[in-house]
């Protein structure tokens, strides 16, 4: 850093901690609670009647003083003259199990701070804020009771914020643009962030890393961070079609605004538990009715413009069609096979303009009876596909009767998606007329919840793509599987530009931490429409370790599949549900090596990704179990392996006994990638 730069980044500093001492000693501390292991505390204070929360570390602080609250429409914004009436902190401990996921078993230990406030004036309104403090997090929420003259509240902001005290790097996407989640992550200063959606991540100066984010987005709007000053963001919530954010009666709580902090990004990945520990236990009972599975389909040639979504000479989703990859499922092992385009409503432009789409019956081209029996026979199911085309209320209105559809037919997976621009989906109010939304709006949020709960009551998992942000609703509601949210592996097809090699290893320290992502991997014939794709051909097998979705795609074509048999016995072999996940080491949006326990079995697997660096490292395979031999069947890149040009094919199988005290050397190609099972070789000792 120029030492201009410096000299001014020290008065900034200088000026923060300034401004830090005079908050605080200002401010009357109200509330204190620690995590169970005293590594982090959060104050409450009233500065002039006005709550703020800090979070430090150590006693280091992470989060400066930041001022709480809500502007509402037609009163007195809620967040001046507030008294403390009485708080309380509990502890609670608990292990919990997860039907599915990347951790059978999910500890949720946490010191709870409740603290209730009134109102000193006029009004006199009561708001209770809820903390919970993990080790590595924290979440917390706003309730406001029923009380006289608040039977209902209507937001029109925010006011919580997030002042981050040290110095910071942070990676980060644009929210309240047209195209959704699907934005290459920036890495800039945190005072260069504008608007960004969560999580979003940041790396301090002095090697912490945080990733703020929210649990439980139930009945209430998306929250995007915008920048107000420095380093200072405000919630900032995604916009309703009647001009204000959230409409709620009362007794009513927000969801929980999340903080996930740790010292390596290794450590922030498993974080991320935090998200499902702040969500409401499984609302459904028995979900053993859904099984974590690979699946096939009719989509990637859709990508590659081979074949179409819509009728004509290259329809894709044509019955002769779905039974050759019907009969490429029952032969490899794979349980589903996708196929879009199936229904009508595909001819013409559908983008944002999905009126024309009837979900109740196929093209005539598909025998959906036929190809269920065909696949039912052959141990197969196939995976649905309902696209909105942005036409939600149309969607809707046929909701009840395509899941029965589907039921009838052993359809028991669907693929929602809702293709339109940022704040265009089609609303049709009770008098007919059209607004538009925003996918993560108040309304959007409650109307994925009802599919989901739709979906459960016929046994029917949920994976929508342009979705609403993951918030691990899938504890409440584990029909909830997978979903989209980001730049998937289409953009690699036809994007300009196309996934860059750093792409996965920002995924999964950013959008990776709210959940499963069904990023569809596995094209092992590395060429998009007319461009390559920008990874070697053992990344693209380590991408089935690293992503984590309990639903995985074998994207590439069965021919494909045919001329790379190597690489197919990996994708075969690799579990979709793990017992047990670690992450050795990484860096954000630098690489990342994985070890994930199959949870049917006593194999493990690695998945170690790069961006467009190639890297040289040694990893302890210490989460083998100790006393026992495992052989280790390695997928690496060759060495003259690189992700420009025919050298990104270059692949080794290599195979070696190791045990838990082996040090085992990675090498990754320049955009490469390596993944391994680990097999037990003799019985436990």
């Amino acid at each position: 850093m120029p030492k201009a730069n410096r000299l001014l980044w020290m008065l900034l500093v200088l000026t923060g901690i300034s401004r830090w001492n005079d908050a605080t000693a200002a401010a009357e501390t109200v509330a204190r609670v620690e995590s169970p292991g005293k590594v982090l505390a959060v104050e409450l204070s009233l500065d002039e009647g006005r709550i703020q929360y800090a979070v430090t570390r150590f006693g280091e602080p992470l989060i400066a003083p930041s001022r709480m609250g809500f502007q509402l429409r037609n009163a007195e914004k809620l967040q001046r003259g507030f008294a403390l009436v009485e708080s309380a902190v509990r502890s609670h401990d608990e292990t919990w199990e997860q039907p599915w996921g990347e951790w059978r078993f999910v500890r949720d230990h946490h010191n709870e701070l409740r603290a209730r406030f009134r109102e000193t004036g006029r009004a006199r309104r009561t708001l209770d804020v809820v903390f919970r403090v993990f080790d590595d997090g924290v979440g917390f929420r706003y309730e406001i009771p029923r009380q006289d003259g608040v039977d209902e509240v209507i937001i029109d902001d925010e006011l919580t914020e997030f002042a981050i005290a040290p110095k910071s790097t942070a990676w980060w996407i644009p929210a309240g643009e047209w195209n959704r989640y699907e934005y290459l992550y920036q890495k800039t200063p945190l005072v260069e962030v504008g608007q960004a959606h969560t999580p979003m991540t940041l790396r301090t100066d002095d090697g912490i890393y945080l990733a703020f984010h929210e649990a439980a987005l139930v009945d209430y709007a998306g929250m995007w961070l915008r920048r107000v000053e420095e380093q200072r963001f405000r919630a900032q919530l995604a916009p309703a079609s009647e001009g204000w954010k959230v409409r709620r009666s009362t007794p009513m709580q927000t969801p929980w605004r999340t903080i996930q902090i740790a010292d390596s990004a290794a450590a922030l990945y498993a974080s991320s538990r935090l998200t499902l520990n702040l969500n409401e236990p499984n609302a459904l009972g028995d979900v053993s009715w859904f099984q974590p599975a690979k699946y096939v389909g009719v989509w990637w040639s859709l990508h590659l413009d081979t074949e179409t979504w819509a009728r004509g000479p290259k329809h894709g989703a044509t019955t002769s069609n779905t039974r050759r990859y019907i009969d490429f499922a029952a032969e490899h092992g794979f349980r589903g096979v996708l196929v879009e385009g199936w229904n009508p409503g595909w001819d013409g432009q559908w983008f944002g303009n999905g009126y024309d789409f009837d979900f109740t019956r196929p093209t005539d081209d598909f025998d959906l009876p036929g190809l269920s029996r065909y696949a039912a026979e052959r141990g197969v199911h196939l995976i649905g596909h309902h696209e909105t085309g942005g036409a939600v209320s149309h969607y809707e209105s046929q909701l009840g009767a395509a899941l029965d559809l589907y039921a009838k037919h052993g359809v028991d997976v669907v693929k929602t998606g809702y293709v339109a621009d940022g704040g265009q989906l089609e609303r049709r109010l009770d008098d007919g007329r059209i607004v538009r939304e925003w996918h993560d709006g108040q309304w959007m949020s409650n109307h994925h919840l009802r599919v989901v709960q739709e979906a459960a009551k016929r046994h029917i998992a949920i994976n929508p793509h342009e979705p609403i942000k993951d918030t691990g609703l899938r504890r409440t509601y584990p029909n909830w599987v997978s979903r989209e949210g980001a730049r998937g592996m289409e953009y690699a097809a036809w994007g300009n530009p196309p996934n860059p090699p750093e792409h996965e290893a920002n995924l999964f320290f950013t959008r990776l931490l709210a959940g499963p992502m069904d990023f569809t991997p596995g094209i092992v014939s590395l060429q998009g429409r007319g461009q390559p794709v920008e990874t070697t051909l053992a990344k693209q097998l380590a991408l089935y370790v690293v992503l984590y979705s309990p639903i995985l795609m074998a994207a590439d074509l069965p021919e494909h599949y045919a001329a790379h048999g190597d690489a197919l016995t990996f994708i075969k072999a690799v579990p979709a549900d793990w017992q047990d996940t670690r992450v050795l080491a990484g860096e954000v949006g630098d690489y990342v090596v994985v070890a994930r326990h199959d949870r049917a079995g006593d194999d493990w697997y690695l998945g170690a990704v790069t961006d467009e660096q190639g890297r040289n490292m040694e990893v302890a395979l210490d989460f083998l179990e100790p006393g026992r031999q495992y052989t280790a069947t390695i997928w690496r890149d060759g060495d003259a392996a690189h992700w420009r040009g025919d050298s990104r094919f270059a692949m080794q199988i290599e195979s070696r006994v190791v045990d838990a005290s082996t040090r085992l050397p990675l090498r990754l190609a320049a955009g490469g990638g390596q993944a391994i099972r680990f097999q037990p070789l003799q019985a436990e000792r």
